[in-house]
């Protein structure tokens, strides 16, 4: 049985989407195999990460309404084995058929995949509230700043009103540089959002090369995030793993 994961974040900005297709695409070279579902029906940006954007694919809409079945929805990934991917609509649809459908195809995906990504959109509205309210847990991400870290407390208090307790943190795009110049610590941020941490990602503009280029950061960087992603997702995994050191 798999579990599905919601990537949330209070305010947009965070890296949010990049972070969920980094660790996705870290999971699928380990051997996993990973559903990526964009939720984000306003910016629809997973596809770009993973570097599918040149790939027609379905919405999680098509499988929610019955027009096609989860296994045919769900493309695979042209070069990252295990990884596939399933895009919002543009028009979503929350009512409450609709939410009962989104949860009866997240049913199934547990019995498909190892791990069901769903990237939240920013916020907690409806959207919010469809790609979380069924999800096993939350990943919560956040850069250091204090009003992304407000937002991802207050994200995570709308999680437990939801059901979602199993709740952590990564701390996005950190530089000691930032976090001497807000004087700031890390143990600062976990007791800013009331989270654990799950790992924290260094400033790297990689990240957005990788993006603009079309590919998953893995196949573009073996240093920097790369490496802090490979560590979320053994961490994920439940292997032995340091939280990774920001120069």
């Amino acid at each position: 049985m798999g579990i599905a994961i919601a990537f949330a974040s209070g305010k947009g900005g965070t890296g949010k989407t990049s972070v969920a297709g980094a660790v996705a695409a870290c999971l699928g070279a380990m051997g996993k195999k990973v559903l990526c579902i964009d939720c984000d029906a306003g910016l629809r940006n997973m596809d770009i990460i993973l570097g599918m954007s040149d790939v027609s694919v379905m919405t999680y809409a098509d499988v929610v309404e019955g027009r096609i079945s989860l296994e045919d929805a769900a493309i695979a990934h042209h070069d990252l084995e295990g990884v596939y991917f399933i895009t919002a609509p543009f028009n979503p649809d929350y009512s409450d058929s609709s939410m009962l459908g989104f949860r009866n195809m997240l049913a199934q995906a547990r019995e498909n995949y190892d791990y069901v990504f769903l990237d939240a959109p920013a916020g907690i509205g409806p959207g919010f509230e469809m790609a979380c309210k069924y999800a096993d847990k939350a990943i919560i991400v956040a850069t250091c700043d204090r009003t992304s870290l407000r937002d991802g407390e207050r994200t995570h208090q709308r999680l437990r009103l939801l059901g979602v307790d199993d709740n952590c943190l990564i701390v996005n795009r950190v530089s000691r540089k930032l976090l001497k110049s807000i004087g700031s610590t890390i143990d600062d941020a976990m007791d800013e959002t009331a989270l654990p941490l799950l790992g924290l990602v260094p400033e790297d503009p990689s990240v957005s090369v990788a993006a603009g280029l079309g590919k998953p950061l893995i196949l573009y960087s073996k240093k920097g995030a790369s490496v802090a992603m490979l560590h979320i997702a053994r961490r994920m995994e439940g292997i032995k793993t340091p939280i990774m050191k920001i120069k």
